[in-house]
């Protein structure tokens, strides 16, 4: 049978609105059955192999300390210190939208955590100190996007399972393009003020003594990203150590602050077994779809049919982004990601391309797509903080999309935007 039946019983199921992981697994009984090489039964079997992965151990981890760091008053200090770095510039709040969204960055992982929870205060923020809603809650939707793309990030984490990818390479590549992308959102403020696009009224300088006083409360929770960061660049532990090592530390942080009660660390942990378990079963149910595409020698396949409508890596890589653009505005992130990355990311590699960059640009797009109308998840959270329609929040997000494009072309374009920092670390 025809390799293309499984993705036909695919959609048929998702166009049925049968939850993504049971559709997974529906098309491979069917294939299965139709096909008749195969017992059923491997759809079983191979369920339980697809989570035999060690950098999945890092997933529960990083969403805990997530959730854990973004309880209490945390989330409040890294504003209250953006603001005092940052505030008294044109268009202050928004440029610390994006600071702060930078270093919450280094705990969440997750960009709903982001627009959700910080974004919430940033929102409050803008609208007391006087800042257009609309554009409040375009830059909190676009801000938040750089989450998952500073380490840690779930996105990468079910990235290097799928495509058995290094964790520590994948959170190092993020560096540069997450800090990029914030330097575009930050220019793109600026350049609003100057034409008076928004009246942005102006906040006065804060004094040393304020910063520092700003810094010292903060500097607890600014530590958690930056061990991270250091404990990456040195290379002393793997992420799913760093991530162990981090949520004890939070833990500790949270209770000598006194932001964190057993309740709350016991509503943490449930939230964390809630995600990771709808994440782990998403995994499990890919893992016999994607044994069906590799005994239909489906990438071999896939590499030749570009091959032959292009051998030139940069088009066919410039090709896979207004496809995974258009996908990610229609479909959820992690689904995309269980359906495209075993066939593209080894078609990428056929056609030359580093596994590093091609995992960067699929990862961009597909949290772009996340921001787009009319499925983007991210506009649907700011919809639910301010009240506004799916029009006027498209309406006001729409300038942000210039330098959230740029940065993808960049990153497209300059493979070293993704793989200078964990080639230097590897040389090294």
């Amino acid at each position: 049978m025809s390799i293309g039946f499984i993705f036909l019983f695919l959609l048929i199921f998702v166009l049925l609105e049968i939850p993504v992981g049971f559709s997974l697994i529906g098309a491979s009984l069917l294939f299965l059955l139709f096909d008749g090489t195969f017992s059923p039964g491997v759809v079983a079997s191979r369920m339980p192999p697809g989570l035999e992965s060690f950098p999945f151990l890092a997933l529960p981890l990083f969403v805990f300390v997530g959730a854990v760091l973004s309880s209490g008053g945390i989330a409040r200090r890294i504003f209250d210190f953006a603001n005092c770095m940052v505030g008294h510039t044109r268009g202050g709040l928004g440029h610390v939208n994006v600071l702060a969204s930078i270093i919450f960055a280094g705990m969440s992982g997750v960009a709903q955590a982001d627009a959700a929870g910080l974004g919430r205060i940033e929102i409050e923020e803008m609208k007391r100190a006087g800042y257009p809603e609309r554009f409040s809650a375009a830059i909190t939707a676009a801000s938040s996007v750089i989450g998952p793309i500073v380490p840690p990030s779930v996105i990468m984490v079910v990235y290097a399972v799928l495509a058995n990818v290094p964790l520590s390479s994948l959170f190092l590549a993020g560096i540069l393009p997450g800090l990029l992308m914030g330097g575009s959102l930050m220019v793109a403020i600026a350049v609003m003020a100057r034409l008076g696009t928004y009246e942005f009224p102006l906040q006065p300088r804060k004094s040393a003594g304020e910063r520092w006083q700003a810094f010292v409360k903060a500097a607890p929770a600014l530590s958690a990203p930056a061990l991270l960061i250091a404990g990456l660049l040195t290379g002393v532990a793997t992420p799913t150590e760093l991530g162990a090592l981090t949520a004890v530390y939070a833990i500790v942080l949270g209770f000598v602050q006194g932001e964190l009660t057993l309740r709350r660390l016991w509503d943490c942990a449930v939230q964390t077994v809630l995600t990771t378990g709808v994440l782990a079963f998403l995994i499990a149910a890919a893992a016999p779809f994607l044994w069906s595409l590799a005994m239909g020698d489906m990438v071999s396949w896939f590499a030749s049919q570009i091959e032959g409508l292009s051998d030139n890596p940069l088009l066919f890589l410039l090709t896979v982004n207004i496809i995974l653009l258009v996908a990610g505005a229609l479909i959820e992130t992690t689904v995309i990601l269980l359906i495209v990355v075993p066939v593209l990311g080894p078609a990428m590699v056929l056609m030359g391309i580093d596994p590093i960059h091609s995992a960067m640009v699929i990862i961009v797009n597909l949290l772009v797509g996340a921001l787009t109308p009319p499925f983007g998840v991210l506009l649907f959270v700011m919809m639910d903080i301010t009240k506004m329609t799916l029009g006027q929040m498209t309406r006001a997000i729409l300038p942000f999309y210039i330098p959230l494009l740029c940065v993808l072309l960049l990153m497209t374009l300059f493979p070293a935007l993704s793989t200078a920092v964990p080639g230097w670390v590897v040389g090294r």
